[in-house]
């Protein structure tokens, strides 16, 4: 399977939207990438382009995006990138580009994060099922089964 797969490093620019759905949690926000180089002319750092991606972020992501991620805060996003183009009122071409994402973090080369684990929600308790008996019997010892036969022909006789 091909994939592009991207890492991208910018500010989240809208805040999360949040949604359960049937497939179970979604949420979305759109992220600003600008580019920064050095212009030796003015002997400054200036921003270049800004590029605008919505990242959506399913499932247990999608919940602890809701909870930690505001605007204006620097992430990392790592995930598939999808880009699609309409033609928009009959004429207009539009294009969008986003990420599927699989791991979101906020960028500690500009600030400082306090992580903390997210709690699973408790399995309901399952049947206790018996342990099988894997235990291969012995193979039988030829004079245990002459014993056994007298023994078995003794009680028929008495």
């Amino acid at each position: 399977m091909n994939e592009t797969i991207v890492c991208v490093v910018g500010n989240v620019a809208t805040q999360p939207a949040y949604r359960e759905l049937a497939a179970g949690p979604s949420a979305r926000f759109r992220l600003a990438v600008t580019a920064r180089y050095w212009d030796r002319e003015k002997s400054a750092w200036t921003d270049g382009h800004t590029n605008f991606f919505t990242v959506w972020a399913n499932r247990q992501l999608a919940v602890n995006v809701a909870a930690c991620v505001e605007v204006g805060q620097p992430v990392v996003v790592q995930g598939r990138l999808k880009v699609r183009t309409e033609v928009r009122e009959g004429q207009q071409q539009w294009a969008s580009a986003d990420i599927d994402a699989v791991a979101i973090g906020h960028d500690l080369s500009r600030g400082t994060a306090a992580f903390q684990r997210a709690v699973k929600p408790e399995a309901p308790p399952t049947a206790v099922r018996p342990e099988p008996d894997w235990e291969t019997p012995r193979p039988a010892d030829p004079q245990d089964d002459r014993a056994r036969q007298q023994d078995r022909e003794a009680v028929t006789v008495t």
